[in-house]
């Protein structure tokens, strides 16, 4: 076991893992805030009327303008430092957060998530691209996997966003979260800083060193046909994850006639419990089987997405909560594998100097593409077609994406 775990810390710089718990709760706040809709479905409903087309249209707005702006806080993360990227990102999405508290009108509510979809798209890839700055080869996937829990994390409490509505209100869950983000975002401008560079001939090679440019980051990014097949495949896994973090809960509450905290607690609890080891084992074992094997991660990263197809079409075809739960813990299992992995399978196909702007256009096609997955079904739902025919559909999705990864050729730098 020692072996399996030995990720070789003396080699890392100086605080490489406090940073990686510095941002685990970053991605905690962040995902807290982006699910609290979604787990508040009839409380939203009944306080500012809208049709169900409307509801899904509130979070795909977050994702359309989440994945519209990602490429663009990835390249100011390449280029002017990814610390500040990640500071300012939480700091205008906490204050999104609170000021949506006070929304009235399902205008405003919709213009209050697409600019939180602004701000939170420069968050991610200026965060794993950090994270892959300090960590190199043997403990990437685990810091990633580590720094991933969190957003699990926040997905699994987002939850709690209709048990705080039907015991107090729905405005009291977005002020509540958005103060305590702005308060933690405070404490970041003080601990939180980029990578030392590697710069055997100092100051002068450090200056020699040429500027990140758009055009040039994306032609190298795009020249490589590896590159497109993990866009490709992570803008379908995209759909998947989302459709159902969107509309699991309310296919639980019909479905197995439960109430509307349980079945979001349900939705989300029960799976994301089981995502926390997912990461840690997905991480591990990847960066295991990557010193033996060159494609190790991309191994793991395949089992990962049949293991989520699996589970995803136990739950939408029983009848017996307890499978479906099981069905649940499954699906959030193995898809953390793949979470783990894709930006550590990412560091090894492109130029290092372009991680995060590679990252942001990835989160671009995935973000604009999952978004049409969580708003369709409220058209599907507003047909009067059950969602389990969503989930039958998305989870073959997952098989083909796993046949995609099998074709990923990388290069030399890890």
């Amino acid at each position: 076991m020692r072996n399996f775990l030995d990720t070789t810390d003396s080699e890392l710089p100086s605080h490489a893992w406090r940073v990686v718990v510095l941002l685990w709760f970053v991605a905690f706040c962040n995902f807290l805030a982006r699910l609290l809709p979604t787990t508040m479905h009839g409380s939203l409903v009944a306080a500012i009327p809208m049709t169900e087309t409307q509801y899904g249209l509130l979070t795909a707005s977050l994702f359309w303008t989440y994945g519209l702006v990602s490429p663009f806080g990835g390249f100011l993360a390449d280029r002017f430092g990814r610390s500040r990227v990640i500071i300012t990102s939480m700091f205008v999405w906490s204050v999104i957060t609170w000021l949506t508290s006070y929304a009235r009108t399902f205008e405003q509510l919709l213009i209050l998530r697409s600019l939180m979809g602004l701000s939170e798209g420069c968050y991610l890839p200026a965060a794993l691209a950090l994270i892959s700055d300090y960590h190199k080869g043997p403990t990437r996937s685990l810091a990633t996997g580590i720094h991933q829990t969190g957003s699990i994390v926040g997905i699994g409490l987002s939850g709690l966003g209709g048990w705080l509505a039907e015991r107090s209100s729905w405005h009291y869950a977005f002020s509540l979260v958005g103060l305590a983000s702005i308060a933690y975002c405070a404490l970041l401008v003080f601990l939180l800083r980029d990578a030392p560079r590697a710069s055997p001939s100092g100051t002068a090679a450090a200056e020699a060193e040429p500027k990140v440019r758009v055009g040039k980051a994306v032609v190298s990014l795009f020249s490589r046909g590896s590159f497109v097949l993990v866009v490709i495949s992570a803008a379908l896994v995209a759909v998947i994850s989302w459709t159902v973090a969107a509309w699991m809960p309310v296919f639980l509450q019909e479905h197995f006639h439960l109430t509307q905290g349980v079945a979001g607690l349900s939705a989300t609890g029960y799976m994301n419990a089981a995502a926390v080891p997912g990461m840690l084992i997905g991480g591990v074992w990847a960066d295991h089987w990557s010193r033996t094997n060159g494609r190790g991660r991309i191994f793991v990263t395949v089992i990962g997405l049949l293991g989520t197809a699996l589970g995803i079409l136990l739950t939408a075809n029983t009848n017996v909560f307890i499978l479906a739960v099981l069905g649940l813990v499954i699906y959030r299992l193995f898809l953390s594998f793949f979470d783990a992995n894709v930006m550590p399978i990412l560091c090894e196909i492109v130029d290092a100097r372009y991680r995060a702007t590679g990252y942001g256009l990835l989160n671009l096609v995935a973000a604009t593409i999952s978004g049409f997955g969580i708003y369709f079904p409220g058209v599907v739902r507003d047909l009067k077609i059950d969602l389990h025919i969503v989930f039958d559909i998305v989870a073959p999705v997952s098989v083909m994406c796993a046949i995609m990864f099998c074709f990923v050729k990388q290069k030399a730098e890890k």
